[in-house]
This record gives C-alpha cells, sequence and structure tokens, in this order.
C-alpha cells in the first residue's frame, strides 16, 4: 500500500547537479511504496522557473550544486513558493551548512547517502504538519479590488496604449497593488507592449483551477519595472476558450491579490469577454474621432446597453481627440449618445516609439501632453471608486448627501 498522503502522490523537485542523484531518490521513495512525481533539474539557475511550473509539495536542495551556493537558492524558493516544504540534502559532515538551511527557511535537511525509511518518514511528518495548518481556518480577505476593463470595437483604437499606462498611473497615484490582464486571446500584445519575456500565463492556471490559491497565482504573473503584476496570454492563442466559471475563480483571487484589477480585453465579444465585462465596475470604451471607428463603437454600445450594463459603469474616452481633421466632440456624443468621459491628445509617433522600445509613456515620456492626459485619467479613475467618505470626509448634515450625489457627476475633461 502506497504511503503517500496523497492519491496522486507527492510532487517532488531535485536540486542536484549529481547525476545519479534522481535515481538514487527514486529508488528510496519506490522501496517505500511511496506514489510521487519527480522532477530535476541540475543547474540552480532553473530551479525556480521549474517550481513555479509544477508547484512541488517538496522541494530536495542538494548541496552539491554546479558551484553555486545552496543557502541563496533555498531563500529564494523560500520566499517564492511559501507553500512548499523545502529540505536540504547534506553530506555528514556538513551540519554548519544545515543550519543555515534552516536559517534560510528550509524545514530541516536530509543526511546523504539517503535512507529510504527516513526520507520517507520525514515527508510524511512534514507533510502532515502542513495538512493540520492548512486545515484551520484562516480569514479569508475580502474581493474589494477594483476591476477595470478596456475595451474597443475595433484595433487601432490605443486600447492597450491606455491601459497599460492607466494600470501604471493608478499604481504611481495609489501606491496600491495593481495588476493588468492581457485578456486579447486572439491577438495578445502585452508582453511584446512591456517587453516581457515569459513562458508563463493565464493558461498555467486553468488546469489547477481546483486549487488556485494566491501562491498559484503569484507563479504565474509577471512582475513589470513600473510596479505592476501582469498576467500574459498565450502567444499562440488558446487551445481552448476559456469558461465564464473559470475567468470569475481568477477575478475572485485577483481581487483580492489587488487593488486594481486593468484588463485588456480583445474581439470578439464571447463569453468570455462578457465574463470579464460582468466583473467591472468600469468599462472604458476607446473611440476614435473617425467615422468608421464611430459606426463601429455605436454596434458595441448598443450591445452592452443590451446586455444590461449600466450606463454609468461604461465610459466613453476620445482617444487621439485633437487629431487634425477628426470628428468634434459634440459630433461624437451625439451619434454614440453618450458624454464622453475624458479626452487624451493626439501622439501617434509617441505612441508607437513607446510601443517599439517597450516602455510606456509614464516611464519613457511622462512629462509629455500624452502622459499627463493619461495621468490624470487614472486619476478620474482612482476618485471615482473611491470610497465617498474618503473624498467628502464626514457628513455631518444633509448637506453631505447633495455633495456626494453632486461630486459623483462627472463631465467631459478636455486636454
Amino acid at each position: 500500500m502506497a504511503r503517500s498522503a496523497s492519491e496522486q502522490g507527492w510532487r517532488i523537485l531535485l536540486v542536484s547537479a549529481r547525476e545519479r542523484a534522481p535515481e538514487e531518490l527514486e529508488d528510496a521513495l519506490t522501496s517505500q511504496g511511496v506514489r510521487y512525481q519527480l522532477s530535476w533539474v541540475s543547474q540552480s539557475a532553473l530551479a525556480l522557473d521549474r517550481a513555479q511550473d509544477m508547484i512541488p509539495d517538496f522541494i530536495l536542495v542538494d548541496d552539491k550544486l554546479d558551484g553555486t551556493n545552496a543557502i541563496p537558492l533555498i531563500k529564494l524558493l523560500v520566499a517564492r513558493l511559501p507553500g512548499a516544504i523545502v529540505l536540504l540534502l547534506i553530506e555528514p559532515e556538513a551540519i554548519t551548512s544545515a543550519s543555515q538551511a534552516v536559517l534560510a527557511g528550509a524545514r530541516g535537511f536530509l543526511i546523504k547517502p539517503l535512507d529510504a525509511n527516513e526520507l520517507v518518514t520525514t515527508l510524511e511528518q512534514l507533510d502532515g504538519q502542513r495538512q493540520e495548518r492548512a486545515a484551520e481556518p484562516e480569514a479569508v480577505r475580502p474581493a474589494n479590488g477594483h476591476v477595470i476593463v478596456f475595451c474597443a470595437s475595433k484595433g487601432g483604437t490605443g486600447r492597450t496604449t491606455l491601459a497599460i499606462n492607466t494600470a501604471i498611473g493608478l499604481r504611481q497615484i495609489s501606491q496600491k497593488p495593481v495588476v493588468l490582464v492581457d485578456a486579447d486571446y486572439a491577438a495578445p500584445a502585452l508582453d511584446v507592449a512591456l517587453n516581457l519575456s515569459s513562458e508563463r500565463n493565464i493558461f498555467d492556471l486553468l488546469p489547477r483551477l481546483a486549487h488556485i490559491d494566491e501562491e498559484l497565482v503569484s507563479g504565474v504573473l509577471v512582475p513589470h519595472t513600473s510596479g505592476i503584476q501582469v498576467l500574459l496570454a498565450p502567444p499562440g492563442g488558446l487551445s481552448e476558450p476559456i469558461s465564464l466559471p473559470q475567468i470569475q475563480q481568477i477575478l475572485v483571487l485577483l481581487k483580492r491579490m489587488f487593488t486594481w484589477v486593468i484588463i485588456d480585453l480583445g474581439l470578439p465579444l464571447d463569453e468570455a469577454a462578457f465574463a470579464f465585462l460582468d466583473g467591472a465596475e468600469r468599462i472604458v470604451v476607446s473611440v476614435l474621432p473617425e467615422m468608421v471607428a464611430l459606426r463601429n463603437a455605436r454596434l458595441m454600445l448598443d450591445v452592452l446597453r443590451e446586455q444590461g450594463y449600466a450606463e454609468d459603469k461604461i465610459w466613453l474616452v476620445g482617444n487621439r481627440a485633437t487629431m487634425k481633421g477628426g470628428v468634434s466632440t459634440a459630433d461624437i456624443e451625439g451619434r454614440l449618445r453618450m458624454k464622453l468621459q475624458y479626452l487624451i491628445p493626439d501622439d501617434p509617433a509617441l505612441a508607437t516609439h513607446s510601443v517599439h522600445l517597450g516602455v510606456p509613456v509614464l516611464m519613457s515620456y511622462p512629462r509629455s501632453p500624452l502622459a499627463r492626459a493619461i495621468r490624470g485619467f487614472a486619476q478620474r479613475l482612482d476618485q471615482s471608486l473611491r470610497p465617498q467618505a474618503e473624498l467628502l470626509g464626514p457628513v455631518t448634515s444633509p448637506r453631505g448627501g447633495f455633495m456626494g450625489r453632486w461630486l459623483r457627476h462627472t463631465s467631459a475633461t478636455s486636454v
């Protein structure tokens, strides 16, 4: 009978430069009737990526690495994968290394050559302690994050540029955690626009949704130098569509982890798109002052209205508003039967150059009119979703209600 506490077996990552190490470990586990899934990396530089891919139960770090000190690696693994149990494999005379490893966050050590019974007994005890801690009730943080979806009726409206820079602006203004989600599965662009290189994306979460937690999500997110986190889309598109319940589950967790959840939503408006829109507090529709673009925007707005999205949730933003020969603001509002909440000036050369650099406008040209305008838009969003008490202070008279309603009324801002 298998001794492992899990029907699927323990997920074990072995980090060792010794070629015989995997075979020795497999022999010890098999002799004790243990179910396990073993992954081995011989280079310490590959350990973190492999660990984040497989989310192991145990990480066994051999003190015989590729000329690398095991202690910094243990510190890194413990910090990035707090749910994994890290153990150091040492020679009998290397007790000093064992104490350093424990101070670095390892849960213990094992003496080489491995004794099969001691190995499995140690793993069982540590696994049991972890399960006991997991069974203890924990206070679940409320999902209070603000979801803002950026969408457009066609490509080329500046939607992605606006979403990226608004996310960075919100981070700069509020100093609160921000995650940017690439939900354009037909034509993902955030990795290029932000100069990010990662094999991790939202597809890595889908098979693990039954056990999804903050640790798993953190392992898939990609950090950006601006301070925001990014959840990328698969570069080749999804092999199968994401369902509404899957998106809802991911959004709830992101709202617990981040104050701002910014979605760069692509076309078409299918079930997955509506799952993101359903969770949004603001739906930012980017429009250009061009006749064809306005016709398409009108069709999109009609769809959003038919789906029951409240008018005050939909924010119409005029992008490239100062375009020479463009449709006037009054004409845009008349054709779309909706007020423009904000106007972004026209600077296609700067926007394009920023994308080619992989550095957002708010970072590469922070004093440009374009950057100032987007920062102002981020400020408007922040104020619109901030609790009323923060804006007005204590309400001591009936005027507070009137003032609250007055402050919530927004009008178009020309830049």
